[in-house]
């Protein structure tokens, strides 16, 4: 079973960027489909982001090209890099993997990491 921690978040200024890492341990990630998910106050758990091996990666219109999600399988690590952040950005971010398919009720997950956008 793959344990994550996420890390990489903070205080940010619109306009500004982060990138958020998730680091996998138990076992690699190289088989593993990886998603970056976010909750913000009141809100459902949204999908943004998938990266399977092979680098196949897809995006939710939600992300509107601004996040990028790549992977280190040296590092057993999962990236988001998220630019020209806004506050509606504002959440926690999650990630979580699964061998077969994501859903907020199945795979493994991270204790997430709080972004916050806000001058």
């Amino acid at each position: 079973q793959v344990q994550l921690v996420e890390s990489g978040g903070g205080l940010v200024e619109p306009g500004g960027s982060l990138r958020l890492s998730c680091t996998a341990s138990g076992t690699s990630i190289s088989r593993y489909l990886v998603g970056w998910y976010r909750q913000s106050p009141g809100n459902q758990r949204e999908l943004l982001a998938t990266i399977r091996f092979g680098n196949d990666a897809q995006y939710k219109e939600v992300t509107e090209g601004r996040f990028t999600i790549s992977k280190d399988i040296a590092k057993n690590t999962v990236y988001l890099e998220m630019n020209n952040l806004k506050a509606e950005d504002t959440a926690v971010y999650y990630c979580t993997a699964d061998l077969v398919g994501l859903a907020p009720d199945r795979g493994a997950w991270g204790q997430g990491t709080q972004v916050t956008v806000s001058s």
